[in-house]
């Protein structure tokens, strides 16, 4: 059983940044995969980005690329999530998730946390 937390979500207009947390909990978190994904209204929910506990291995989705970084602190057992150059369709509800391996958390979470919203304005 994993436990997620998110926080950081907010308005914020175009161009600009926020930072997400998710605070992880659990007794074998070190197995698991971390991920972000996100849902705008009206559409499926979409992978984000994936980082593991171990090692340096992160992976992001086309649509962010090099404007969006995870990242982790293995001490807190914490990810975050950093986006800049925000665009109006980041507009979302993002959610923390974590997988038993890479190849499930690029495409699902085994444990979703409850969400943050994220509004981007033009």
């Amino acid at each position: 059983q994993v436990q997620l937390v998110e926080s950081g979500g907010g308005l914020v207009q175009a161009g600009g940044s926020l930072r997400l947390s998710c605070a992880a909990s659990g007794r074998t978190l070190s197995r698991y995969y971390m991920g972000w994904f996100r849902q705008a209204p009206g559409k499926e929910r979409e992978f984000v980005a994936a980082i593991a506990w171990s090692g340096d291995r992160t992976s992001h989705a086309d649509s962010v690329k090099g404007r969006f970084t995870i990242s982790k602190d293995n001490s807190k057992s914490t990810i975050y999530l950093q986006m800049d150059s925000l665009k109006p369709e980041d507009t979302a509800v993002y959610y923390c998730a974590a997988a038993l391996s890479h190849h499930i958390i690029v495409r699902k979470g085994d444990y979703y946390g409850k969400g943050t919203l994220v509004t981007v304005s033009s």
